[in-house]
């Protein structure tokens, strides 16, 4: 490859090399000359050397009010490669700060009947701790075994907060200690527990209906929203 197809690999265009070359065998040309030395058109050959001016490989003095131009160093052939160098070198810290997109595991189940929410209650217990709002006290009363496993929890240190209407204050499962209980007047057929990285949904009237959903972020955001309800709620 000669000189012109190196310097095109470069990252001069084909007339820019042309120009350059010719500059560097020079000590100092007006546009004119070296128009006629290169074999351009002259307008086209003020462009070319404006373009190289930009790129820091050619220069230019005024004398007698003509520019005469001539060549810079070679070396001005990284200026380009320096100058994306040190905007990748600052880029790179602001990528790095960039959150990794986390792929969260999600799933969805619906059950219906007792053993559905025999499902439920069995998911829950894995669990040290959990949160209800809506809360009614149905499961405790549908349940048989539920009094039982309760307690059975509190003695390993099994932990529950749970918030329901005022009307519920007489129920017996808030006599369990391992169970907190604070009161929202707001009528609610549905409970809303959360768990681990689990929200269950349930109703208990005719025949109960269970919605388990299994996403950390929206286990979260109940549990922030739980949060927000358990301060304002009456003890």
């Amino acid at each position: 490859m000669d000189l012109q197809g190196k310097l095109k690999e470069a990252g001069l265009t084909g007339n820019e090399a042309k120009v350059y070359l010719e500059l560097l065998k020079l000590d100092s040309i007006n546009g004119s000359k070296l128009a006629k030395k290169v074999a351009l058109d002259r307008t086209l050959t003020y462009q070319i050397l404006n373009n190289l001016v930009n790129k820091g490989l050619v220069s230019y003095l005024i004398k007698k009010h003509k520019k005469y131009f001539q060549a810079s160093d070679p070396f001005n052939l990284l200026n380009k490669i320096k100058e994306k160098e040190t905007f990748i070198r600052d880029l790179i810290p602001e990528l790095k700060k960039l959150e990794k997109i986390e792929e969260t595991e999600h799933e969805i189940n619906i059950y219906e009947g007792i053993e559905g929410l025999r499902n439920l209650m069995k998911e829950i217990i894995k669990e040290k701790s959990f949160c209800s709002f809506g809360a009614t006290g149905r499961a405790y009363d549908v349940l048989y075994e539920l009094p039982r496993i309760t307690k059975e929890l509190g003695k390993i240190g099994h932990k529950a907060r749970i918030i329901m209407n005022p009307e519920g204050k007489g129920h017996r499962m808030l006599e369990m200690k391992n169970i907190e209980a604070r009161f929202l007047d707001i009528k609610s057929e549905a409970t809303t527990t959360i768990f681990g990285d689990k929200v269950s949904i349930h109703m208990i009237k005719e025949e109960p209906i269970i919605i388990i959903i299994k996403n950390k972020h929206i286990a979260e955001s109940y549990r922030n929203h739980f949060e927000l309800l358990w301060k304002i709620a009456k003890k």
